[in-house]
């Protein structure tokens, strides 16, 4: 870190936890600059003397990441490196309190929907001129658009409405704003994000309205990919799989995080609906969309999961054969419905029946994937790394899911697409060449 004074009033925002939170830093970012002041994010350099840490609070190893660097920026403080730290996001909402007397160095605390109160500590306004505007830390060619925030699902294990509220939509012709703003500035991929994708529109419209937002996205000129990320299986408007079957623009990519595959275990975790008919949904969609790739992320160890239950959720990955899946360990979490329930999955089984259903996982992608070898496929392009060109198909999004690796004497430009033809595969990754 350089030394105090050698840079004044330059802020640095430092993002932590979910997408999500990388879209509120954006718009932090996109009101701080248009107020003119001298902004980056996740700077490389350390040259700032304000600091905004954008925290994660949704399980323990996120809490301990954001505390983590918090501690480090109250050091640097200490330390006359910078002159201010600011705290906001999930983790200062839900724990403001007590942070407040145990990290005093901090010049302040934020919830997730003070963004206001924000920008007037740093002396700027919140200008309303600048809604459906955001200026990216995401490569140009892609950007995530969150479609409504908070949840009011009742899950036992999660925290998300203590720290996000209650669920509201975004108005469709805001985000159809927002998104043509975006293809503007080169943005050929956007992905959709909410805690609950299905739930939109409901508070708004009184009824479910992710179909025709879809349909409204999809008319935008220049948008080439629409992927949808969290979509609630309780509850999914099937409508919205005829828009996806008719509309060359929106992915065969579905995100539905399902928890577990264990009827009595999902009624313990108040998801609202059963294994059996989590099964028939997946044949509705796989029937409705062919070659979708299903996307989910299921939980371990939560409080009263048996052997028995935990060997039901095996086969039914076992059974499903997802395209692409995570595990999480459970965490438990205060003021949560399963948080008066005892933790009685000690954290060794919980990480060994992670580690088992990852392993059987990975031994199902190597397989899917291997089907893929000799097929085409439009790929578009991220970045380039050591001797590769690293893309995506439509069937992943960016991050979490398989990638696809080209020569780097084959050339290709970054945020293009072109057809690649997959000529070896792994587990997670598809190696190819341009056609």
């Amino acid at each position: 870190m350089k030394t105090k004074g050698s840079v004044k009033n330059k802020v640095n925002i430092v993002t932590l936890g979910c997408s999500k939170n990388l879209v509120d830093s954006e718009v932090i970012y996109t009101q701080l600059k248009g107020n003119g002041l001298n902004v980056t994010h996740e700077s490389k350099k350390d040259d700032a003397n304000i600091v905004i840490i954008n925290t994660c609070g949704f399980i323990d190893n996120a809490k301990q990441e954001s505390i983590d660097t918090i501690l480090r920026y109250a050091d640097a403080k200490d330390a006359g490196v910078v002159d201010k730290v600011y705290v906001t996001g999930c983790l200062s909402h839900r724990y403001k309190d007590e942070l407040e007397v145990e990290i005093p160095t901090v010049d302040a605390w934020f919830g997730t929907n003070e963004l206001p109160r924000l920008l007037k500590t740093l002396k700027a306004d919140y200008k309303q001129e600048l809604v459906g505007e955001r200026l990216l830390t995401t490569p140009a060619h892609y950007a995530y658009m969150k479609i409504s925030e908070g949840c009011d699902r009742p899950c036992s294990f999660c925290a998300i409405p203590l720290m996000r509220g209650k669920h509201f939509s975004k108005p469709i012709e805001q985000l159809v704003l927002e998104a043509k703003n975006l293809v503007k500035k080169g943005t050929k991929e956007l992905i959709l994000l909410a805690q609950d994708l299905t739930y939109y529109g409901l508070d708004l419209y009184k009824k479910r309205e992710l179909a025709n937002l879809l349909d409204q996205l999809s008319d935008v000129e220049g948008l080439d990919w629409i992927r949808l990320q969290y979509a609630y299986p309780s509850g999914f408007p099937l409508e919205v799989l005829e828009v996806m079957k008719n509309r060359s623009n929106i992915c065969k990519y579905l995100d539905m995080p399902l928890q577990h595959g264990s009827t009595e275990m999902l009624k313990i975790m108040r998801r609202g609906i059963t294994r059996e008919k989590t099964e028939d949904l997946i044949k509705t969609i796989r029937d409705t969309v062919p070659d979708i790739a299903l996307r989910t992320t299921l939980i371990t160890g939560h409080p009263g999961e048996t052997e028995e239950h935990f060997e039901e959720m095996y086969r039914f990955v076992e059974e499903t054969r997802f395209e692409r899946l995570g595990v999480f360990q459970y965490s438990h979490e205060e003021n949560t419905h399963a948080y008066s329930m005892p933790d009685d999955v000690p954290a060794e089984v919980k990480q060994e029946r992670n580690d088992l259903i990852m392993e059987l996982q990975q031994g199902i992608s190597q397989e899917l994937n291997q089907e893929k070898i000799g097929k085409t496929f439009k790929v578009l392009f991220d970045r380039k790394e050591g001797g590769h060109f690293i893309g995506r198909t439509e069937f992943d999004s960016p991050e979490v899911d398989n990638e696809v690796l080209v020569p780097a004497s084959q050339y290709v430009r970054m945020g293009d697409f072109a057809n690649i033809r997959i000529t070896d595969a792994t587990e997670f990754d598809l190696y190819g060449e341009v056609i």
